[in-house]
């Protein structure tokens, strides 16, 4: 079994607390109570619940540190060197259609760089999990990244704008381009387990655009750790802040970005 430090201990722990009430509900998903944040984006009593467990264990365990929540937004603490990044339930949509594909995603953020992260898919009991010069781990076994060297034979992820987003006409030129290059394009519909199975080898490698932080946060570290790198579409390393993410094996990071690039440069 590999070493667990206690910081991945407490997030763990939380991770798992929360997922306890998240599967009842998903058992129980047509009696939940919905809202809309905006167009095709919903927020559940699920998520709500999910969140209001995290933050209290998570303050519980490390009462000075501060907080980026989804729901709760941003929420100061004294040490201003750690802060939690936390999404509840990451893939809410596939959670409401009663698809069992989300996940609880909790991310320690330190001195403006990830250290650490945890990503829990609770219908499979997969527990991923990195930190900072630890390695990445799923369920005690240690990740790495795909050896594919060959673009014909990879596997990427990505996500698709929805109502309300903007660049679709851009993303279906993005999405041309790397279809005619590879062996497939999966959509699933929760990033932080796109970025997890990056870490794992089962993705090459993984873009969006219009992402948030908490989506992605832990999953940086988790790639970082399994071997494989993590930047804008455009090369720049302001992910969080600037809501697009290149996530992907050494030997796809140059290539994919540059396809990438190409397409959106024509779409403009």
């Amino acid at each position: 079994m590999a070493y667990r430090s206690a910081l991945i201990n407490v997030m763990v722990a939380a991770a798992q607390k929360a997922a306890r009430h998240m599967v009842r509900d998903f058992g129980e998903v047509e009696n939940l109570q919905v809202s809309r944040k905006g167009p095709a984006d919903f927020v559940s009593n699920a998520d709500k619940r999910s969140e209001k467990i995290l933050h209290a264990e998570l303050s519980k365990a490390r009462p000075t540190f501060g907080f980026l929540l989804e729901e709760g937004g941003v929420i100061e603490g004294s040490d201003t060197s750690n802060r939690w990044i936390v999404d509840p339930l990451d893939g809410t949509t596939n959670f409401l259609h009663g698809l069992p594909h989300f996940a609880i995603s909790i991310a320690l953020e330190r001195d403006r760089d990830i250290f650490a992260g945890v990503v829990y898919e609770p219908v499979t009991d997969q527990m991923f999990w990195a930190e900072k010069g630890q390695g990445a781990f799923l369920n005690g076994r240690r990740l790495r990244v795909s050896a594919r060297r060959d673009m014909a034979d990879c596997l990427f992820a990505t996500g698709i704008p929805f109502k309300g987003s903007h660049n679709h006409a851009g993303f279906v030129q993005q999405l041309g381009a790397v279809m005619k290059e590879c062996a497939g394009v999966r959509r699933y519909g929760a990033a932080a387990l796109d970025m997890a199975y990056v870490a794992a080898g089962r993705y090459d490698g993984y873009w969006e655009e219009g992402i948030n932080a908490w989506d992605i946060a832990a999953g940086v570290v988790l790639v970082r750790e399994a071997g494989g790198f993590v930047s804008e579409i455009d090369g720049g390393s302001k992910y969080l802040a600037n809501r697009n993410v290149l996530a992907a094996t050494a030997e796809m990071h140059g290539p994919l970005g540059n396809i990438l690039r190409t397409a959106t440069s024509k779409a403009t």
